[in-house]
């Protein structure tokens, strides 16, 4: 198990609560900048809001098997699923907690007490889903679990959304950066996710992200630190997968642990746009493949085409990723 020095993490925290707090005064956390004060009930384009800014909502804290090895380990990643979304797909996945925001309202406190209940379980580390439209709670917990003996790494699992400005207020507290960078071009981005300037916000929390942390570094097998680049690639090239290849290359990035996955399949209002409403051919996933170990992608994570119905979650039952 990889494990962090509390007493270094509890000091950066403390560190950087103030910048947090002003971050989400007027909120400017990712990449709509919505302005909502998340310090009172402010709800903002992701329809979080935090109560006093201490609280934040979430749907489940589970050992997740089902992530990347590295991340998973023997004892399983410590998952927190947190409710609402600042990106809000219409092909989610996690549309019963993203959208509807299944789940429910705790305290920093408490969530400080989940995450040393997972760590007690034998999480390999603290795996923070959709995190950031409760970024100052999120802190606020992590801290307070520093000084109660949390010692394992944090992972950042985002949807890549980011405002620069977070990424790099959280040097020195996130330790996997975990994106999931779903386009390359703005009219998909604004046609599925409302988001025209997706492609340009995600490529700079990217690179950020990139620059913090850089290649992945392993202890026992276990992710400890770096970057982790999720990609799902949707039918039709709609996520300019080829592209957004090529942008690593650019980047000097074939160097960066990356995840490409099969899994999708039309999910909530899919339907809706007809070139996304089919699961994703076993041949434009293999093209994919080829052409990233053309490009010279060093680690290259891959998906069975299985994987279509294997993650899909329920997040209805109190353990969603059992008997899909």
């Amino acid at each position: 198990m990889a494990r962090v020095d509390a007493k270094e993490k509890a000091g950066r925290v403390h560190a950087v609560l103030p910048a947090t707090r002003a971050l989400v005064a007027s909120c400017r956390v990712c990449g709509r900048a919505c302005g909502a004060d998340r310090r009172s009930a402010a709800v903002g384009y992701c329809r979080a809001h935090g109560e006093d800014g201490d609280h934040a909502r979430w749907s489940a804290a589970v050992l997740h098997f089902g992530e990347e090895p590295m991340l998973v380990g023997r004892g399983g990643s410590g998952t927190v699923f947190f409710s609402h979304c600042n990106l809000r797909c219409l092909f989610c996945q996690n549309w019963q907690i993203s959208h509807e925001g299944e789940g429910h309202m705790g305290h920093f406190e408490d969530l400080a007490r989940i995450f040393l209940d997972l760590q007690a379980q034998g999480a390999e580390n603290i795996n923070l889903v959709t995190p950031t439209q409760y970024i100052y709670p999120i802190v606020q917990a992590l801290g307070r679990a520093y000084g109660q003996g949390l010692q394992l790494p944090v992972v950042y699992n985002t949807n890549g959304y980011d405002a620069v400005e977070l990424v790099e207020l959280l040097d020195g507290i996130v330790d996997v950066w975990l994106p999931d960078v779903k386009y390359m071009e703005s009219a998909p981005a604004a046609r599925y996710s409302r988001a025209a300037d997706y492609p340009e916000v995600a490529q700079a929390a990217v690179r950020a992200m990139w620059k913090q942390a850089g290649p992945l570094a392993l202890e026992g097998n276990i992710a400890r630190r770096g970057v982790v680049i999720r990609h799902l690639v949707l039918p039709d090239n709609q996520s300019g997968t080829f592209e957004f290849l090529l942008w690593l290359k650019d980047q000097e990035m074939t160097g960066v642990t990356l995840s490409l996955m099969s899994q999708y399949s039309p999910q909530y209002r899919a339907a809706e746009c007809p070139e996304i409403n089919r699961a994703l051919k076993p041949k434009e996933y293999a093209d994919v493949i080829k052409f990233a170990d053309a490009l010279g992608f060093e680690q290259v994570l891959t998906q069975e085409m299985e994987s279509q119905s294997v993650f899909l979650p329920n997040f209805e039952r109190q353990e969603p990723f059992r008997d899909r």
